[in-house]
């Protein structure tokens, strides 16, 4: 196998093994599919969105952003602070008579939904970790040659993914239409985001 498609695999494996994981992104993503809502640009902002990160992080910024302490510090309370304010919304829905998808569908904006989506990728500090830190560094340690096809298999599992979460997502949406499936998922996403932020409290990034 030649150093580009060797690279080109390396980036799809780590890049998938990293994106998959629950989080934040996924969980909106996840939640927009199965409302039916904007699910095309949502899936589009947030795959685009680490495609630019990790070609940033590939060819430089990650080495940069783990060498600095107080802009790691940073991320981990300004993104636990966000997290938990997540967490907190989706357990309020979760506690709500009315939180099933026919109340909701049709009432955010594209406007209101991109403006969630491009808060919950760019102030939200496990994106860069996974992206810009964690893939910028594998990846730059990469030979020359394979820095690019390395930086486009990464890129290429997170549009895979984000895709078949969000379309996926919503082809099986009609059967969860029940107010007491979507309170059981805003529980989950509650859980999830409030065990994310508790994390970034506990221990540093890195």
């Amino acid at each position: 196998m030649s150093t580009v498609s060797t690279a080109l695999l390396q980036g799809w494996l780590t890049g998938g093994g990293l994106i998959v994981a629950i989080g934040a992104q996924n969980a909106l993503v996840l939640r927009q599919g199965l409302m039916r809502q904007h699910v095309g640009p949502v899936v589009a902002v947030c795959a685009l969105s680490d495609v630019l990160l990790i070609a940033v992080g590939v060819f430089g910024l990650g080495s940069l952003m783990a060498s600095s302490p107080l802009l790691m510090t940073v991320f981990r309370y300004g993104g636990a602070a966000f997290l938990l304010a997540y967490a907190f919304a989706a357990a309020r829905r979760a506690l709500s008579p009315k939180a099933g998808l026919q109340a909701q569908v049709g009432t955010a904006s594209l406007g209101a939904v991109l403006s969630s989506t491009l808060t919950m990728t760019y102030l939200n500090p496990h994106v860069y970790l996974d992206t810009v830190v964690l893939l910028g560094t594998v990846g730059a340690q990469q030979s020359a040659e394979g820095r690019m096809p390395f930086a486009a298999g990464a890129g290429l599992a997170s549009v895979m993914w984000f895709s078949l979460l969000g379309f996926g997502a919503a082809a099986v949406a009609a059967p969860l239409r029940r107010a007491a499936v979507w309170r059981s998922i805003d529980a989950v996403i509650a859980l999830v985001m409030a065990w994310l932020g508790l994390q970034l409290l506990l221990r540093p990034l890195g």
